[in-house]
């Protein structure tokens, strides 16, 4: 299963990231320890780090393994985070990252719940779930929006490398059919 590699909303598009996105990526979040407090990564030390991480994106969707996004808003062409999809037989995990200058203006909730719905409505996948730190709640509430519900916590579920060195709990989102 391949998606588009553009979508429109009102205020955004969402396009396949290309390398010359580096720079914007690691001045606008890659860098921030506040962005990157409950993401599996550690922030980017130099632009080849966020260089490296654009080249997996480019080699995930030619391999059809993971189809990230870059979100741009679309009146100004300004990137403002991204977002993934991976689709692991029936199932479509979401994951996203917004710079902290567009928090708070529903830009996530508006790019999660296209990519949900999306993924949702196609016909081999039957659950879209997401993760996310119990202590990240506007994260969760982005979730909630998009239409997804909290299934439960999972204990000790992942490696959040910028909050702890242990494995933090996790609250569980999903939408089924």
């Amino acid at each position: 299963m391949k998606p588009p590699q553009e979508f429109e909303t009102a205020r955004l598009r969402l396009r396949v990231p290309r390398l010359e996105d580096a720079e914007d990526i690691f001045n606008l979040y890659a860098q921030d320890q506040q962005v990157t407090r409950f993401l599996t990564w550690k922030p980017h030390d130099s632009i080849e780090e966020t260089r490296r991480f654009l080249e997996r994106c480019v080699t995930v969707w030619a391999d059809c393994m993971a189809f990230p996004w870059v979100i741009e808003e679309r009146s100004s062409g300004r990137l403002v985070g991204m977002i993934e999809v991976e689709f692991d037989g029936h199932r479509a995990e979401v994951g996203y990252v917004l710079a902290r200058v567009y928090w708070g203006a529903g830009y996530a909730t508006e790019a999660a719940t296209l990519v949900v719905d999306w993924a949702i409505a196609q016909p081999d996948i039957f659950r879209v779930w997401a993760v996310c730190d119990v202590e990240n709640l506007p994260s969760a509430r982005v979730l909630e929006k998009a239409g997804m519900k909290r299934e439960g916590t999972l204990k000790r579920w992942l490696y959040h490398p910028n909050s702890d060195k242990k494995p933090r709990d996790c609250y569980v989102y999903a939408i089924v059919k």
